[in-house]
This record gives structure tokens, C-alpha cells and sequence, in this order.
């Protein structure tokens, strides 16, 4: 379903009209903010521009990607539907969040687990999946929440492709999501992120990550269709090999 127009109220002199107007609209979820063709043009550009600019700047990475989205993300939702653990996911909207981990459980994982490499991921690299952000863009309930995923199971493609959250671990990643997920702001991130690294890495990065990555991505199975949440004591590599991707280089 989209989002269709109601009466809503004309602008008054206090500048709130803007506000009343999305009022008139129906909310597709909690924080979804309607937009038309237009709209989603512009805020593409505005956010790939500073996305450029300040790569580490996630809520323009996170506009970008679901305003751009439009055919990869039904592919992917279809994806998921036609595989039995990636329907589930579906259907039972699981979140991974602090709220929803029981963190000193996956502390206490064997070494080696996803479990606790996830953990480890998120202490070495100080970051926390609280930080991804809500979808506000995507004009349909069920994508909003495919894409929500994906921004929610991205520290696990850190933790299994073993890559860092620096510029050149994010640049591999985003190879490997691209190949994987078909989002523009993947295939932008892969393609732009390396003008930033060094003439060092970046020789790393042609000869060895960036093939081993593509290949990786080609190889293995969607990345959504993984109940991330029950495998957590799984070793990393048992799951690799599972997916079908290559150890790291």
C-alpha cells in the first residue's frame, strides 16, 4: 500500500504548514515520512553529495540508500520469500538491537562463535547496533523493514568477511553488499569509497580484497536469508562455509 493524500490544512503564517500537510498523509509505519518522485530525487542527490564528502556521515548514507532502492529492494524482499528462513524473518520481524541481545550470553560464547566474534566486533571497534537508523523514506511497510535489516545485519558482514570499520574495511564490505543486495548506495560506496586510501592500500585493496570480495559475493547466498539471531553459537567459519564465502585473505 502506498501512502495516499487526505484534506489537510492550507499553510499558516507560523511556517507549520509544512508539518500539517504530512499530517494529511497516512503513516506506513512509525516515522515514515511520504515522499514523491521529486522529492526522492532530490534528497538522492543532496545525501550521495554529502555522503562524498563525509563518508562516515550514516544518515546521509541511510537516505540514500532508501531513496535509491527501488528495484533492489523488492529483488531482495523476493529473495527472502522464496527461502524458508529468510520467509521466517519475514514474518517474524526479529530486531537486532541492545534491547534484544543478551550480550553477557554471547560474551560467554566459545571463541570462534558468532556469537562472540559479533561481540568482539562491536567492543574493538567501539560501535553499537543501536546506531542504525530508522527507515523513513521507503514508501512500503514491508521494504522499510528489508532494508532495516540489512542496515541492522551489517556489522555481521563485518564479522564475517573480517573486516575493520576503517575506510578500507568499509570500502571491501560494501564490494561484497554490493555484489550481494544490488543497492545503489552499495555499488556508490564500493565504487567511490577508495579515493579516500592511501596509494599503499589502495594496491592491497585492487590485487587482493577487492577480488576476493567480488567473488565472495558472487558465490555466496543472500546474506537475509540468515536467522542470525539462532546461529549466534555457530562457528564463524561453519557459517562462512555455509554461505559460501571464501576465508579472507
Amino acid at each position: 500500500g502506498r501512502a495516499r493524500p487526505s484534506h489537510s490544512e492550507p499553510r499558516g503564517r507560523d511556517g507549520r504548514g509544512g508539518e500539517e500537510e504530512m499530517e494529511g498523509w497516512q503513516q506506513l509505519y512509525p516515522g515514515h515520512i511520504p515522499t514523491s518522485p521529486l522529492q526522492k530525487a532530490l534528497l538522492a542527490a543532496g545525501s550521495a553529495l554529502m555522503a562524498l564528502y563525509d563518508p562516515y556521515r550514516h544518515d546521509m548514507v541511510a537516505v540514500l540508500g532508501e531513496t535509491t532502492g527501488c528495484l533492489a529492494l523488492p529483488n531482495l524482499r523476493d529473495k527472502m520469500k522464496n527461502h524458508p528462513e529468510g520467509y521466517r524473518i519475514l514474518q517474524e520481524r526479529p530486531r537486532i538491537r541492545l534491547s534484544t541481545l543478551d550480550m553477557a550470553r554471547l560474551q560467554g560464547l566459545p571463541d570462534g562463535s558468532l556469537g562472540r566474534e559479533y561481540v568482539r566486533f562491536l567492543e574493538d571497534n567501539k560501535v553499537s547496533p543501536d546506531t542504525r537508523m530508522p527507515p523513513k523514506f521507503v514508501d512500503d511497510e514491508e521494504l522499510a523493514y528489508v532494508i532495516q535489516r540489512y542496515r541492522e545485519v551489517h556489522d555481521l558482514m563485518h564479522t564475517l568477511l573480517g573486516m575493520p570499520t576503517n575506510m578500507l574495511g568499509e570500502v571491501v564490505v560494501k564490494w561484497f553488499e554490493a555484489i550481494q543486495t544490488g543497492l545503489p548506495m552499495c555499488v556508490l560506496g564500493a565504487a567511490l569509497g577508495p579515493v579516500r586510501l592511501s596509494s599503499r592500500k589502495l594496491q592491497v585493496l585492487a590485487t587482493e580484497l577487492v577480488p576476493w570480495a567480488i567473488r565472495s559475493g558472487l558465490n555466496a547466498s543472500c546474506v537475509l536469508n540468515v536467522y542470525y539471531e539462532q546461529r549466534w553459537e555457530q562457528p564463524v567459519e561453519s557459517l562462512r562455509e555455509e554461505l559460501g564465502i571464501f576465508p579472507p585473505p
